[in-house]
């Protein structure tokens, strides 16, 4: 799809890739300096909605750069505006609810690296569009390196093949555990009770079912949550047919608090875990945030993670179906 829209410029950023053929991140900018404002943006989101939703699904990761976007408010207002219904996170990470449909990211402590994932991977129904907003760029670090998916599948099936294709027949087995209340000391440190939304444990299992976890009771009143069979790879409609490495094993595998093997109970291999941690570093893409910078990422098609920083750091979250 050639780039067409009268409503925005296309720009450049430093760490910018180019990914078979297609700029990671697309940078868009206001068209004129007069057209830097949030009526402006959104108008032009609503105008060309369609347009837009092809272009994320064509180039992975577009990046809103040089709007006037000030505040979770705003965040939201662009949220809406594309029309995506929203999805309630679920997972380990400590968040804190700031306005509507807008969260805080991980609010884990900012020296630790957050490493890869598509966001909810291990849920029965991830979100197919993750949108973030810098409101308060780190002075350091900090970024949000992001991975082309397929791109891990493809060269882990010239290095490994067989296991590969093992694992992808045999589906995977993840398991995690977690306290009952929050724990912002730690980037997993998100309570069962908020994870569920409850703090009854008969009603947390009938809801963590419904996601295709089972849940074993801990001494400590904490849980450890078991999920799988669960796929290697997956292929989306119009991602022209690319096989995206959709799973968290590097990030799991061999953890004090989760674990990754084949779903019959086989262990992954450590070299292979090793050589799949190195790939994804190498294909990782990044970029520095500045302030009201608007990050739409196709949740299908990127991993990405946070690299630690020195703080302040405010970055918002959004995820849609």
């Amino acid at each position: 799809m050639e780039f067409s829209c009268k409503d925005f410029k296309v720009g450049k950023c430093q760490g910018q890739k180019l990914v078979d053929g297609e700029s990671m991140p697309l940078v868009l900018q206001p068209p004129e300096a007069d057209k830097a404002d949030m009526e402006s943006l959104l108008l032009a989101l609503k105008t060309n909605k369609d347009w837009f939703e092809e272009l994320i699904m064509k180039n992975s990761a577009v990046l809103l750069r040089g709007f006037d976007v000030k505040n979770a408010q705003d965040f939201n207002d662009i949220v809406e505006a594309f029309g995506w219904d929203d999805i309630r996170y679920v997972g380990p990470a400590p968040r804190t609810h700031v306005h509507k449909r807008v969260w805080t990211a991980n609010e884990g402590p900012l020296s630790e690296f957050i490493y890869y994932h598509h966001e909810m991977v291990l849920i029965k129904e991830s979100p197919k569009t993750l949108l973030l907003f810098c409101e308060v760029p780190p002075p350091e670090g900090g970024e949000t390196p992001f991975v082309p998916s397929f791109r891990v599948t493809e060269r882990m099936l010239e290095e490994f093949p067989e296991a590969v294709e093992e694992m992808d027949a045999k589906g995977l087995q993840y398991s995690f555990t977690a306290l009952s209340k929050n724990d912002t000391s730690s980037m997993r440190g998100r309570g069962w009770e908020d994870t569920f939304g409850t703090s009854d444990r008969e009603e947390a299992e009938r809801r963590a079912k419904a996601l295709g976890m089972d849940l074993e009771w801990l001494p400590n009143g904490g849980v450890k949550a078991v999920l799988g069979p669960r796929s290697l790879t997956r292929v989306f409609d119009g991602r022209k047919g690319r096989r995206m490495w959709f799973n968290t094993v590097v990030g799991m595998h061999g953890k004090e608090i989760s674990s990754a093997s084949m779903a019959d109970g086989t262990e992954i291999p450590e070299n292979v875990v090793k050589r799949c941690g190195e790939i994804i570093e190498e294909e990782s893409i990044q970029f520095k945030w500045e302030k009201g910078d608007v990050a739409i990422f196709d949740n299908m098609a990127l991993l990405h993670g946070r690299r630690p920083s020195k703080p302040p750091r405010r970055v918002l979250v959004a995820t849609c179906k």
